[in-house]
């Protein structure tokens, strides 16, 4: 490929790259302007005066920070018991030859597929049945089980990269199976548990649809559910308090962010590991 043609592609392709961003930022930019406007609409515009009566409106206890606390607990809770059952399915998935191997995974790779609505109706009468219903602890024990198929294939291919001969010098000093999986291959895949954890914090912490069915109190609702109050009847939406309450509905994974990346930056380890 010519000169000229190599830079025509760049410029191309750095146009679609500032195109694509530009319609992730414009809803931000709206949700920053309509959360300080008195008067907001579905305009992005510069608000006449700078107020922060919408943020006061929503720093409410049972508006905000209750909602806020239970999807801590669900998402927190899915996104800890899923890593902790993911790495002890994955484990022998990836250090043992068995003949189900490749067949269990692609029935969860094909689990990975399936829509969570499709299962909402049999799951709820399942629920009703064993009085499960309205249940924080229920609710993350279903979360748990729709995110494990994606967490072990995730986390098997992470688990692949950690060289079997540590686990051998481990194994001839004694040390049991759980002893080397809890000792030496988890600390050294951290960055993948970071990856993982996040994933499902994050999908748990966005997922309207199963709390909403499942969990039918006020007082137990995530803030994923929550927020549907703010769209009124007869079409009115009180959208400078649907944007203060967004923004501050984003700050906990945002927080999450800032505490896992050293996790995922801590490759380096899995570097020497085997050195000499």
């Amino acid at each position: 490929m010519s000169a000229p043609n190599r830079r025509t592609m760049r410029w191309l392709s750095n146009g679609v790259l500032i195109g694509v961003g530009l319609l992730f930022a414009l809803p931000l930019v709206w949700l920053i302007t309509a959360s300080l406007d008195a008067k907001p609409s579905l305009a992005i515009a510069v608000p006449d005066v700078i107020t922060f009566d919408n943020f006061r409106a929503i720093f409410d206890p049972k508006l905000t920070f209750k909602p806020l606390w239970n999807s801590v607990l669900l998402s927190g809770g899915t996104a800890i018991l899923t890593v902790i059952l993911a790495a002890l399915a994955a484990y022998p998935l990836s250090r043992y030859r068995m003949r189900v191997t490749r067949p269990f995974l692609y029935a969860i790779l094909f689990g990975t597929c399936l829509p969570i609505t499709a299962m909402m109706v049999p799951v709820y009468s399942l629920f009703v049945q064993i009085k499960l219903i309205d249940s924080l602890p229920g609710t993350t024990l279903f979360m748990t089980a729709s995110s494990l198929p994606i967490a072990i294939w995730m986390l098997k291919n992470f688990m692949d990269s950690v060289p079997i001969e540590l686990e051998e010098a481990a194994w001839v000093d004694g040390a049991s199976s759980m002893r080397t999986l809890s000792r030496i291959v988890l600390p050294l895949m951290r960055p993948g548990i970071a990856v993982v954890f996040i994933f499902v914090f994050i999908q748990a912490w966005g997922n309207f649809f199963v709390p909403f069915v499942l969990l039918l109190s006020p007082s137990k609702q995530p803030a994923a559910v929550s927020i549907f109050n703010f769209f009124g009847s007869n079409g009115s939406i009180a959208y400078g308090q649907l944007a203060a309450y967004s923004i501050v509905y984003s700050l906990p994974v945002l927080a999450l962010y800032v505490l896992v990346q050293r996790g995922l930056g801590g490759s380096s380890a899995l570097a020497g590991a085997v050195k000499g």
